[in-house]
């Protein structure tokens, strides 16, 4: 009996038009001897997911088995991955061995399709290198997103053959028109929207979805630009106040949530808000919430900054509240939607390129291999004094797995760095290299909590430009934050070394790191950043909070370590800031004094819970009339009752 899937399957499939070629070359997946990987790429609105979705038909129809996921919702490491493989395929989480073997055993014939894959780049060369070679030969993957694949797929001579590259472009002008008339566009109109839209998908929906009757003098130019004009168009052609002011707001965000709303629009029903955006024709909802679709959330927000920069701000910082209230109660299943959230808000450059690189990507970063011996070992020589380069030489030889190099397009050796958690490496190598035993003082000076680790960044150099900016060191950052997400909520400091700090002073600051030492010649500067009790999620909260200045509307100032009473600021002791920061973060939780003890004092103390009580008094009296926020829970320990600020916006 047919089921209204089947229904809806049918209206989806006849209302898809054109890309006939391009759906060929994607089932080319399904027959024996084809591509392992396809690449679907293309710019924003032009049609990408669309066209994975009538392939995902097409292939079901065929008898394949097919795994879908969106980028957006699966953390860049290879724990989420393998999660998010896990649960769709039926099986349990463990090693990529065995999602690997589980995947192979769901269908004669299995597709796992990753959309939006533009911002999972940091797992690309985990993927190509690692998962994709282990997989059964009956499993073919499509990566889609919005930038080309990286040079390493066509590079990579173990590749040739089995990967493909499809890039989509604007639909041809046939086809265009037909879209706009299925969607009751009159055939004169249809062909006078087709020639302006310039055949993108996206620019034609939005035109046929527009109430306006007269004709649109757009401008020329490209269809990216012809999308974000539509999108103001679009925006002004709504005539409810509401549904109006619902979208304003939901296009500071990344997804769109009740509880993101009703925090950014606290006199408006969330609900009503939520059903007004969920009927527009560039939304998609799915598991994460509802998602704008990136190329008209991002024209919406861009006018909504020029035109209400306060409004634009406001809900910025409401969605912010919002965010760090339920990342305080976020299981650790969770913990990658409200990481991903406050890099969105972010407008940080540097953090927003690290995390989430735009653009093509001229290298690939993986690790090191022995045949890359001589080309690591000619740019240190290049790059470094003779003591220098005889500590990296040791370093290279007795522990090469700390090593990662970035390849051009040549796969030839561009760059490296070296990084490595001190506990994990000899640590004779750690002790005899001047450096790292700088590093190992300082540990011992200022010690970690307990369970908490710090990265060793020994070194980063490109060939060309040594330790400079270039696209080289750029490509091996982004690596290294793939490390801070995998280490995370453990990993507490990151220290490294430069010969100049004058290029990467002011970006250093703003981030957090300060200066451990300034001597000169070979001791170079050492540097060192301290993410805080809550690891790589604070600091990028705290550097959020920055940017949108609601510390000083709040109890405590987390960069300058201070608490905020009406205006008055109080000076905290490592401790005392230590143990607020952890109820902050967990405010309206009852935290016991053994989680306190684990996650604030340092290692050395074997003490009892009683030197917790001595630092709450403390704090109490330092809070003064506003002690009674710190609340006993007997039996257990400390709660931070929720104040105006943390529950709801102001």
């Amino acid at each position: 009996m047919p089921r209204v899937r089947d229904l809806l399957d049918r209206q989806v499939a006849g209302s898809f038009v054109g890309r006939d070629e391009e759906l060929r070359s994607l089932r080319e997946i399904l027959v024996d001897g084809g591509p392992v990987v396809v690449h679907l790429h293309g710019i924003a609105g032009i049609g990408k997911s669309r066209l994975l979705g009538a392939f995902a038909q097409v292939a079901r129809a065929e008898g394949a088995t097919v795994v879908r996921l969106d980028c957006r919702g699966v953390e860049p490491t290879e724990a989420g991955l393998l999660t998010e493989l896990a649960t769709a395929s039926g099986g349990a989480l463990g090693s990529a061995e065995e999602v690997a073997g589980r995947l192979g055993r769901v269908g004669d014939k299995v597709i796992v399709a990753l959309d939006t894959y533009e911002v999972f780049r940091l797992m690309d060369t985990w993927l190509r290198q690692i998962f994709l070679p282990i997989l059964p030969d009956n499993v073919r993957f499509v990566l889609c997103g919005r930038e080309p694949a990286v040079t390493a797929w066509f590079s990579d001579p173990g590749w040739q053959g089995l990967f493909r590259s499809i890039h989509l472009e604007s639909l041809e002008q046939r086809d265009a028109a037909a879209l706009l008339s299925r969607a009751g566009i009159a055939v004169k109109d249809a062909k006078y929207l087709a020639g302006i839209c310039h055949g993108h998908p996206l620019a034609l929906t939005l035109a046929a979805s527009m109430r306006r009757t007269e004709p649109m003098a757009l401008r020329l130019g490209m269809p990216q630009r012809v999308v974000e004009e539509l999108s103001r168009l679009f925006l002004a052609d709504i005539t409810a106040p509401q549904t109006r002011r619902a979208l304003e707001a939901a296009s500071v965000v990344r997804r769109v949530t009740l509880p993101i709303l009703s925090a950014m629009l606290p006199d408006a029903s969330p609900q009503d808000a939520q059903e007004r955006i969920r009927t527009l024709p560039f939304v998609q909802p799915d598991r994460d919430g509802l998602h704008i679709h990136d190329a008209v959330r991002e024209a919406i927000a861009a006018k909504l900054r020029a035109d209400n920069p306060q409004q634009y701000r406001a809900y910025r910082r409401f969605a912010y509240r919002s965010f760090m209230t339920e990342l305080s109660r976020a299981p650790a299943s969770d913990l990658w939607r409200y990481t991903a959230d406050l890099l969105y808000l972010l407008e940080n450059p540097v953090v927003r390129e690290a995390f989430f690189p735009s653009g093509a990507q001229e290298f690939a970063v993986g690790p090191a291999r022995a045949e890359d011996e001589q080309a690591v070992l000619g740019i240190i020589a290049r790059h470094e004094s003779v003591v220098t380069a005889s500590y990296l030489k040791r370093w290279w030889t007795e522990a090469r797995g700390t090593f990662s190099v970035a390849r051009d397009q040549k796969d030839e050796v561009a760059g490296f760095y070296c990084v490595f958690d001190p506990v994990h490496v000899p640590g004779r190598l750690c002790r005899e290299d001047r450096v790292t035993r700088l590093w190992l003082d300082h540990l011992d000076r200022h010690p970690m909590p307990r369970d908490q680790h710090a990265l060793f960044l020994r070194r980063w150099l490109s060939a060309r430009d040594g330790e400079g900016p270039s696209a080289v060191q750029a490509a091996c950052w982004v690596d290294v934050k793939r490390k801070y997400l995998e280490l995370r909520p453990s990993l507490r400091r990151v220290y490294l070394v430069l010969n100049d700090l004058e290029p990467y002073a002011a970006a250093a600051h703003n981030l957090g790191f300060r200066v451990l030492t300034e001597a000169g010649g070979d001791c170079c500067h050492s540097a060192m950043l301290d993410f805080g009790p809550s690891s790589v999620d604070g600091w990028l909260a705290r550097l959020v909070a920055a940017e949108l200045g609601v510390e000083e509307d709040d109890l405590l100032d987390c960069a300058a370590r201070e608490l905020v009473l009406s205006g008055r600021r109080v000076g905290l002791t490592k401790l005392e800031f230590g143990v607020m920061e952890y109820l902050k973060r967990r405010a309206g939780e009852a935290v016991p004094r053994n989680s306190l003890l684990a996650h604030v004092w340092e290692q050395s103390y074997d003490g009892g819970g009683n030197v917790v009580d001595v630092v709450i008094r403390a704090l109490r009296k330092k809070l003064g009339e506003k002690a009674a926020l710190i609340e006993t829970v007997h039996g257990v320990g400390y709660r931070l009752r929720q104040t105006e600020h943390q529950s709801a916006p102001h």
